[in-house]
């Protein structure tokens, strides 16, 4: 298919900071898609907000997440990036699908489960309506391919059974979307608890390496990563899953398979494991951290490409808008 036929939306929360586990298993694989695809990216504030959230923090965060965003390699003039906020027809089109929507549908995800566990005093209708927010990001902007995990997949067969009520009730009108599911360095593990997926709210905070951490502390994290008792390096999930995180997290970075970096680390100690780890992904960080730093301590510009990706996800999604609007009888006014 050509490039206009083939339409990406993802989006990430503002919410903490960025670390390895986003480079590899999302931003990584987001930058190779644009050079073949139409990609929207978002700053997804909208979602932020349905834990409990302080002004100057999110406002701080979502500018962060933006310049991270380019930093990691996204460029706004082969793709779409703007803040979720920005785009008023993602709440708005929310509302409608929240309509086309059964309530033991919705009532059915199980990240609201979790999520209500985590947070017993603020079990918000947020939370509860989040995945149908999530479908409206998705739809607003036609897109036939998602990027997501496995902890998503959910999430986004509902976006699909909302886009084929509406389309068999009212003849097509949305794409209905498929999912694109990373293969190598999909999901990276917590250095300390090599079990649990890396995230940024680890209870400890040296198994999480932050986009942001500097040389020292990176390789202070990498050397107190649990490995085993044994001194074998093999790529083993189930037996040896803190190998395993370390060799994929050196493969992915390195751009070649994970059997070949099993090879290469035949006969070397974890300690040297650790380390060569370590130094690969402070190479990598280098020309992203300084492209960060650029980004972000300029006011001027970082305002200017906000207000240029709004504007395209505006047009964009006030397309799709004002055709939902117009099947389902709400009045247009004359233009």
């Amino acid at each position: 298919m050509e490039k206009q036929n083939n339409i990406i939306f993802s989006a990430m929360k503002p919410s903490g900071h960025l670390h390895i586990g986003n480079l590899i298993g999302a931003a990584k694989n987001w930058v190779k898609t644009q050079e073949d695809y139409i990609c929207y990216y978002a700053v997804a504030d909208l979602h932020a907000i349905t834990v409990e959230t302080v002004a100057s923090e999110l406002r701080e965060r979502s500018l962060d997440l933006f310049s991270w965003f380019m930093a990691l390699g996204i460029d706004p003039q082969k793709s779409i990036l703007f803040i979720q906020s920005h785009v008023p027809a993602h709440a708005e089109l929310a509302w409608v699908l929240n309509c086309y929507t059964q309530f033991g549908e919705a009532r059915r995800m199980t990240q609201f489960k979790d999520k209500s566990l985590k947070t017993p005093d603020n079990i918000n209708v947020g939370i509860f309506d989040y995945p149908i927010l999530m479908a409206a990001d998705i739809l607003l902007y036609n897109a036939n391919l998602v990027p997501i995990g496995k902890d998503q997949k959910q999430h986004l067969e509902l976006a699909r059974t909302i886009a084929s009520r509406f389309n068999n009730r009212y003849s097509s009108t949305f794409e209905v979307p498929e999912g694109i599911f990373p293969k190598l360095g999909a999901k990276v593990y917590s250095l300390t608890d090599p079990t649990k997926k890396m995230g940024k709210s680890e209870d400890d905070p040296n198994g999480c390496v932050l986009l942001s951490d500097d040389p020292d502390t990176i390789r202070r994290k990498f050397r107190r990563a649990v490995t085993d008792s044994d001194t074998t390096i093999e790529y083993n999930q189930t037996k040896k899953p803190g190998v395993s995180n370390l060799l994929t997290i050196y493969a992915t970075l390195k751009n070649f398979d994970v059997k070949k970096a099993v090879k290469e680390f035949a006969g070397k100690t974890y300690a040297e494991l650790k380390d060569i780890c370590a130094d690969t992904v402070i190479e990598a960080l280098k020309p992203v951290q300084a492209r960060f730093k650029e980004i972000r301590g300029n006011k001027a510009l970082l305002n200017s490409l906000m207000q240029e990706g709004a504007q395209k996800a505006f047009f964009a999604a006030r397309k799709t808008l004002s055709k939902v609007y117009r099947k389902i009888g709400f009045v247009q006014l004359d233009k």
